[in-house]
Formats: C-alpha cells, structure tokens, sequence
C-alpha cells in the first residue's frame, strides 16, 4: 500500500512540473521518495530475521547495527531536513500542501523511529492512517487541478502571503504599445507617424524607428533619440515596386531587374537621388534622408508593415536601439531602451532575424556592377550569385 502510494505522488510531481508548479512537483517527488523508502524498509524487515528485534547497546554501539541500517537512520534524518524546508514554503502555496508536508514530517518520525526499533505499533498505524488520508486527498486533487487545468478540488488559501516590495501593478509603459494583430493597434501607430511623431515598428529583420518622410522634424527627432550621427544617413521603406515605377526614377533595366529579384526582403538597395523621390511622397522629408547623391530603399517582406506603410506612405526608417549598441530584436527591448523617448511602439514579439539587413549599393551597377556596402541577414554570398544570374539573363 505504501508502495502503490508512493506512485501516486511520483505522478503527481512530473504532473506538477508539467504545468510549470516547481514547488509542487518538488514536494511531491520529495514525498514519493519518502514514501517508497519506508514501504521498501518495512518489505525488507519483513523479509529479514536480521532487521527485527534490533537491541542497541548502551554507549555508542551504531557499529553493531546490521548493515543498511546506518543509511536508513540517516536518510530519515536526511529526509526530516530537507522536509522542514518545504513546509516552510508550502506554508505560503497552499492549505493541503502544507498539510501533507506536516504528515510527511510525521511519517518521517516513524521512520526514524523504525530504523531505532523505538516506534510503538499504535503510534504507527495512526500515523500512517492520517498520512494516508492527506496525501490521498493532496494527490488526487493534484492529479484533478493538473489534469483538467482548473480547481476542481479545494486546496485551500496559503498560510502567509510574503509581501513583495515591487508595487501591486504593474507601471505602465512609457507610449503607446498596441498589438500588430490588431488593426486598431495599426490604425493608431499609423495616425501617430502621421502627425509628425516617431514609433519603434517591426521589420522583416530587426525592430526599428519610423518616421513620416512628409515631417522633416520627425526625421530630426529620429537622430536625437538615437544620438545617431548627423552624417549616417536615415533610409526609406516602400511598400511595393509598383510605387516606384509610379515615380519614374532614372533605373536601367539591369537594376530594375535586380530589385525584381531581391524585393520584398531583406536587402536594400542604394540608387541615385532625384525629384522623382517627391512623386513617391518623400515630400518635405527629401533634404533629410539619405544623401544629397543617393538613397537607399527597400520593399520589407512583412504584411504588417507594407500595410502601415500604405497607410502612412514612405517611410525613414533606421534601427530602434541606441546608435553603437546592439540591434532590438524584441518590442520590450525597443521599450525599454527607447520607449520614454518614442509616441508608440507596435509589439510584434521576436523579430524575425537577429540582425539589420544587407545594404547593397547600386549607383553604379551597369559600369562596375554592385558593391556590398553592409553584410547582414542576407550573405555577401547569395546577393552577389543573384546579381551574376539577372546580368547573365
């Protein structure tokens, strides 16, 4: 029986961490321990003339004791330690754990007391009918609780609450923080970039910050956050080609057939500047992003944001982490490391790499081809087999 109820609470610990109750599930495997040593110690007493009717000597005669039975006496003080530590913690979990771990401790008595040959037979069978009961009921509603993931049955408010010092809520975040699932969460970032502000938004690669290119200031705001350099300069996003051949700019087959192969995704490409970036709806923003020569675009490969993008027109984007630091790859990170500065931030989780695209520069593609001005999520490698395949066709 008290073998068969050692299994009990076995299953019921891997339950317990099963659901992620650490406390739990280490109770009750501590309990299956004890449980399975005091029933496999009764079996072998039983069985063995030598384990009965031990008589201990005065003085310290521990020498004289039939072998196992040294290990036995300090396993059960062992487990009389270790047990005082969880009914300490099961005081502040719940009424049926700190019950059992009390009986456990009970049991844990007997135990020593068997291995002394000093435990009185009434004291026995009372002990272990009050363990029985308890740990009956604790594994069972365990088992239930675990099982069917709610409180079926009553395993009673915690003893003492430990008063933590963080405040009860949680503060809230420093801006706005709606979900990218959610098209009202799209609507309000799209309203803020619209009236000049900026927001941490997720890419294709890392997070980053977004600014209108018709508000020049929200630009300007975007290097002070960043404390980014005056001279580093600040791309736009598209959301498809088709907007770009709307705008007619100066492209030769040959790279018109290049960013045909590599948009959307994860690769930027530098091509010259001119007026035309004001038919794209650049507008007032055109002095502020990239060069005075040329500009780097790029068609992100991420529904969310060609959808924010059409709702917003271009947008100057740059990564959303302190200039010199690490990318953001998490809207918390983005939050926490710049969300005082920032109107809104639109969460999307983990980004979907770890690090900012690859940066190509192609002003001077039909003379001398492309240059890799930035190796990122896209190797070197690839960009440059898909370049030879498109020259080649």
């Amino acid at each position: 029986l008290i073998l068969i109820g050692g299994f009990v609470q076995l299953l019921a610990g891997f339950l317990a961490f099963r659901k992620y109750d650490h406390l739990g599930g280490a109770a009750f495997l501590t309990f299956s321990a004890l449980w399975s040593s005091y029933g496999a110690t009764r079996i072998i007493a039983a069985a063995s003339p030598s384990l009965q009717n031990i008589t201990l000597p005065p003085g310290n005669a521990s020498h004289l004791l039939p072998t196992g039975i040294e290990g036995f006496t300090a396993g059960s003080i062992a487990f009389l330690v270790l047990n005082a530590f969880l009914i300490i913690l099961a005081s502040s979990f719940n009424v049926v754990l700190l019950c059992m771990s009390l009986a456990m401790e009970l049991l844990t008595i007997c135990f020593l007391l068997f291995t002394l040959e000093n435990l009185p037979l009434p004291f026995e069978i009372v002990m272990l009918s009050i363990c029985s009961i308890i740990c009956f009921y604790g594994a069972t509603a365990s088992l239930a609780n675990c099982m069917f993931g709610k409180d079926l049955m009553m395993m009673g408010p915690p003893l003492f609450t430990a008063e933590s010092s963080k405040k009860d809520t949680e503060d809230p975040p420093p801006c706005l923080c709606p979900r990218s699932h959610c098209t009202s969460g799209l609507r309000t970032i799209a309203d803020l970039l619209n009236t000049g502000a900026v927001c941490g938004v997720p890419t294709d690669t890392v997070y980053a910050l977004a600014a209108s290119c018709k508000h020049p200031q929200a630009i300007e705001k975007v290097y002070k956050i960043k404390d980014r350099p005056q001279e580093k300069p600040i791309c736009i996003f598209i959301s498809n080609l088709d907007q770009l051949r709307a705008a007619s700019p100066p492209i030769s087959p040959l790279l018109w057939e290049f960013m045909e192969n590599v948009y959307p995704g994860g690769i930027g490409c530098i091509i010259k500047k001119g007026e035309w970036l004001k038919k794209l709806g650049v507008g007032a923003g055109y002095s502020r992003v990239g060069t005075p020569d040329s500009i780097m675009i790029r068609v992100p490969d991420l529904t969310v944001l060609v959808h924010l993008i059409d709702m917003t027109g271009p947008l100057a984007i740059t990564s959303a982490n302190p200039s010199g630091e690490v990318d953001s790859t998490h809207h918390d990170m983005v939050i926490s490391r710049l969300g005082h500065k920032l109107e809104g931030v639109l969460c999307d989780g983990e980004s979907d790499e770890v690090v900012a695209s690859t940066v190509v520069n192609c002003t001077k593609i039909d003379e001398s081809g492309i240059t890799i001005v930035r190796e990122g999520c896209v190797p070197a490698g690839k960009v440059m087999q898909i370049f030879e395949s498109v020259k080649n066709r």
